[in-house]
């Protein structure tokens, strides 16, 4: 298994709970080796496995990736392919930060795509970017919420 490893990383650092159960995000991608460096280097993930899956830490969870394929013996009727429609999102990732515009800075020097600056939502500072894919993932920081103040709804102005 050992070989499998990234360097750096170890058995420890694999998606594999002791007990219970932990979330990680599987993404189908287009190119493995694009992917793994963005969220390497964009969110500053380790990489545990380079391929086959690729597995990255990222903070506390994992973000697992593959290229896309046809129907295999456990899920007989799923074609994965990344996002064909970037004005389409049935989910994205979640990202909170402690400083937003930190943040925010030093992921466009790496070349992060955001769609806006970090815009104040009362209940958080909130943004979003995209991964060499088009996957949409937010950017948060909490603020109001720490005081119990909630977002503004699509209502109000």
């Amino acid at each position: 298994m050992s070989d499998f490893i990234a360097a750096g990383a170890s058995a420890d650092d694999l998606p594999a709970p002791a007990e219970g159960l932990l979330l990680t995000h599987f993404l189908t991608v287009g190119d493995v080796p694009r992917s793994r460096a963005f969220y390497a280097d964009v969110l500053g993930g380790q990489v545990v496995l380079k391929e086959n899956p690729c597995i990255i830490k990222v903070a506390n969870s994992w973000i697992i990736m593959n290229p896309g394929g046809g129907p295999t013996d456990d899920k007989p009727d799923v074609i994965l392919r990344p996002p064909e429609d970037r004005h389409t999102a049935s989910s994205f990732l979640n990202v909170r930060v402690a400083d937003i515009h930190g943040f925010y800075a030093a992921a466009r020097a790496k070349g992060a795509e955001f769609l806006t600056p970090p815009i104040d939502r009362r209940a958080e500072l909130r943004c979003y970017m995209r991964d060499p894919d088009g996957y949409l993932i937010e950017v948060g920081q909490s603020t109001g919420l720490l005081k119990g103040i909630l977002a503004r709804t699509d209502t109000e102005a």
